[in-house]
């Protein structure tokens, strides 16, 4: 990991189109900005994770749903 310290109104540039400036540091608490194109995604750590577990039970099929489902009809001989 990179660890890199910064100042109040202080930028970080990644891949020459994500900055990263800090804004205010209060206490414990640090507000950043992120300047980055719209097609990337960017979200808090906790945020990230509901995503990814929520998108991993979407996809989860387990054996007693697909006996739920309904059997498709008989093709008719032909």
């Amino acid at each position: 990991m990179l660890v890199l310290s910064r100042r109040t109104n202080e930028s970080i540039i990644i891949n020459g189109n994500i900055t990263i400036t800090v804004l205010e540091i209060r206490g414990d608490h640090i507000r950043i900005g992120i300047d980055a194109p719209r097609d990337i995604s960017i979200h808090r750590e906790e945020i990230h994770a509901e995503l990814a577990k929520a998108n991993q039970d979407a996809t989860s099929t387990r054996a007693e749903d697909v006996a739920k489902l309904p059997r498709p009809a008989p093709r008719p001989a032909g």
